[in-house]
């Protein structure tokens, strides 16, 4: 009985033909290239299986600057994906054995797959904004205490965490001129 086995090993994007090659002269089949819109950039998982194990190869962080070095002298079937990844995350490959020049798919909108939805934009404004006030709430710690000065941004944080954005901008803005006057009161 044949035992399936996976793993998953970084690799720089420097090495990407370079394992092609060895992969290749070591008879493993190319599986696929799979591409991940990621914050940092794109991620490519280059996979390779041989013997019921398959390899996983993850190229973290590609940049629209950066040149893939194309694998289809090696693996000619790879033009499927190298083209795909071209046109829906607008990632530079080079050297593409039979290359479609950006016109794989037919796409009414350049590189869909890195479009950020509203939803998607509105969570990363969170996530900085929970952070910055962590960050915040971790230096006001470590300075010296005045006694309290109004809600802290946990407590407006938690106020305003169910309501639309405009909305809990008016609490938002409120609840720190209330702060802010208060504070001016202790300080007289």
């Amino acid at each position: 009985m044949t035992t399936f086995e996976q793993t998953f090993e970084e690799l720089p994007l420097a090495g990407v033909h370079d394992l092609a090659a060895a992969r290749h002269a070591e008879g493993w089949r190319y599986v696929q290239i799979l591409a991940v819109n990621t914050e940092e950039g794109i991620d490519l998982v280059y996979s390779y299986m041989k013997d019921g194990h398959l390899a996983n190869f993850n190229v973290s962080g590609v940049k629209q600057t950066d040149v893939v070095p194309s694998i289809t002298d090696l693996y000619l079937e790879a033009f499927v994906c190298e083209n795909e990844i071209h046109d829906l995350f607008d990632v530079a490959i080079s050297d593409i054995a039979i290359d479609f020049g950006g016109m794989f798919y037919q796409l009414a909108e350049k590189a869909p797959m890195t479009v950020v939805s509203p939803e998607q934009l509105a969570a990363r404004e969170k996530a900085k904004k929970i952070a910055a006030a962590k960050a915040a709430k971790e230096a006001k710690a470590a300075a010296p205490a005045e006694g309290p000065t109004g809600p802290t941004e946990e407590e407006i944080q938690a106020k305003i965490a169910g309501l639309d954005p405009e909305k809990a901008a008016k609490v938002r803005a409120a609840m720190e001129a209330k702060a802010r006057k208060a504070a001016e009161g202790k300080g007289e």
